[in-house]
């Protein structure tokens, strides 16, 4: 009998992010292998499922990306119905085109099922457009796990062009503001710092270019910063977009001007 693997994007975080195809292949999986960032509420969505933990966490021992593939080669062909699932969306710095790739030389029958992306849902979780007509146009997502990742793309963007989104760049954010200012951004530029997005006890700060690399939060939650004009508007739009039609659990927010 032959499997199938699903490549399940997660969403931000919050169970109800998460697309109704990924929830119906959770609820039919065999096994789930998923990642550090995963909420475990999304995991007891796969009631019958064995669940194999397949994280990437900075400066931590970790599996092999090729023994993920190994792992979801060998259950499909035993005939499992395996999700690998994944922060945010698959094909968003999140290897999932690798996966893909390795699936289908292998002869294994696959599908993506896209997520909602961090690099949208949280600075839109924080009252952020990332784009907004007369102040920002376009938008660029980096990684900032590695200054060779970042670094080209930030050169080549004029300043105050467009709205800039780092994921993974947390420890790296102070380098990221004074590549910027260097090139010509201006240090006043807004800049926002948002840990947790959709994620109970979300923080988001609020400040400057100049300011971003000494923002500081003791929390394990992911972050993702967003840099430019359209962060401004989180004093105008970000109470409506946070709020909510039912009881939620608290989320705090911590603002600097």
């Amino acid at each position: 009998m032959s499997g199938f693997v699903s490549l399940v994007g997660a969403g931000p975080g919050d169970p109800e992010l998460l697309t109704v195809r990924g929830l119906r292949r959770l609820r039919e999986a065999d096994l789930v292998l998923n990642d550090a960032l995963v909420d475990g509420e999304l995991l007891e969505l796969a009631p019958k499922a064995q669940r194999f933990f397949v994280g990437k966490r900075a400066g931590r021992h970790s599996i092999e990306q090729a023994d993920i593939h190994q792992l979801m080669i060998r259950a499909a062909r035993r005939g499992q119905r395996v999700v690998r699932l994944k922060a945010g969306d698959p094909f968003v710095l999140g290897r999932g085109g690798e996966e893909a790739i390795a699936l289908e030389e292998a002869g294994v029958a696959y599908e993506v099922v896209p997520g909602v992306s961090s690099a949208l849902a949280a600075p839109a979780l924080a009252g952020i457009p990332v784009t907004h007509r007369g102040i920002a146009t376009g938008f660029v997502v980096v990684s900032g796990h590695a200054e060779a990742a970042y670094a080209p793309i930030l050169d080549g963007i004029a300043p105050g062009a467009m709205t800039v989104v780092v994921l993974m760049g947390l420890a790296a954010r102070a380098a990221i503001a004074a590549r910027l200012v260097a090139r010509g951004w201006s240090p006043a530029t807004p800049a926002a710092l948002i840990h947790g997005a959709s994620r109970a006890g979300a923080i988001t700060w609020i400040g400057t270019l100049e300011m971003l690399g000494e923002a500081a939060f003791v929390t394990e939650l992911p972050a993702v910063i967003v840099i430019g004009d359209a962060v401004a508007l989180a004093d105008r739009i970000g109470a409506a977009a946070r709020s909510e039609p039912a009881p939620a659990p608290a989320r705090r927010r911590s603002t600097t001007v």
